[in-house]
Formats: C-alpha cells, structure tokens, sequence
C-alpha cells in the first residue's frame, strides 16, 4: 500500500522532519511511502473560478499537478503542517483548496482512503489542535477516514513542540509518543479498510 506525505511548511526544518519519522515507521511496517514538500514549490491559492467543473482539470499549471497525482494513488495521506498564525500554513490551505478540480472529475475520487495529521507548533500549545481539526475536517469533507492515535495523548493526531528547532523537536518525546501511537492506529486502519 501506498503513504503519501505532505509536509506543509515553507521550510526543510522541523514539519519534514516529523514528517520523516511517521515515513520511516510506516516503511519499517512495509508500506511504500512519498514525500512532498511545499518547501520551493509554486503552489498558487485558488480562484474559485469554476474553470474546473467544466473541463474537469484545474486552470492553473504549477506543482500541484504533481499531488494531485499523488493523492489519486494513495490509500493512506498524512498531512503534516507547521503551526502559523494558530493555524494550518498558508501552503496546505492552497493544497486543501486546489484538491477541488480532483471532485470536479469525480465526486468520490479521495473517498475511502485513510487520513493522518501531523502538527508542528513553535510552542507547546500554539495552535497543535487547531491545525488537527483543519485537517480532519479537509478529510471528512473529501470523504477521506481521518484516523487518530487514539483517546490517551494522541486524541486528534501526532503534536510536537519544536521550539523552532531540530534538536529540540529531537528531545520532544511527548511529541513522538503521540506519532508513534498515531501511525498504529494509521496501519491498523489501513490493513482493515483498505
């Protein structure tokens, strides 16, 4: 079966990192795993212009033609987020949005694959929980099962404090206790459902 991971950050730091960890536990349980990173990409926000239900692809031509590509073929997507602003970055509210020329070709065409969140906050408590409800309810809307690391630490997904660090966020054993417990429960769902 097939990960497909979204590191959402505009940098190769701490979001990618995590990212890394959740990829390579998944490959140790034999799953063939991919990494995007926003980091250098021309991901440009949406118009809404409707271009895409009447031809069936989206108007604009930039680097997401390549996770679109990616989405269709996973059974399982993690979307892994940097905290900004409170909130998912600014690159995965473009990706979330764009995903809309993909229903315009079909409505069901992400429905039944298995969905992880991954968040990245500069503080223990900046805005982690907030970046997991964005994602899950981008999955619920897409008909995409959003799956978390159960109900003890891991209640919406895997949440690090990175202190905007990588040693840091390498000291955060809370944070890769809540991965470690969320990506089980990834492969449990994917071995069951898919």
């Amino acid at each position: 079966m097939k990960i497909y991971g979204i590191s959402a950050s505009p940098r190769h730091l701490t979001t990618e990192y995590a990212l890394n960890k959740a990829l390579d536990l998944l490959n140790d349980e034999g799953f063939e795993t991919k990494l995007f990173s926003v980091s250098g990409k021309q991901i440009t926000p949406c118009m809404h212009c409707d271009y895409c239900m009447e031809n069936k692809k989206c108007v604009i031509q930039d680097d997401m033609a390549s996770v679109y590509d990616d989405l269709l073929d996973a059974d399982g997507i993690i979307l892994a987020s940097s905290v900004q602003s409170g909130g998912i970055s600014s690159n995965l509210a473009a990706i979330m949005d764009r995903t809309r020329a993909l229903e315009a070709v079909d409505y069901n065409i992400l429905r039944g694959k298995i969905g992880i969140s991954i968040a990245v906050g500069g503080d223990r408590t900046g805005g982690q929980d907030v970046v997991h409800l964005k994602n899950i309810i981008y999955f619920m809307i897409h008909g995409i099962i959003p799956v978390s690391g159960g109900p003890f630490g891991s209640n919406l997904g895997a949440s690090f404090w990175s202190n905007d660090s990588i040693e840091e966020i390498e000291k955060d054993e809370y944070g890769y206790q809540s991965l470690t417990r969320t990506v089980n429960e990834f492969c449990n769902f994917l071995k069951k459902y898919r």
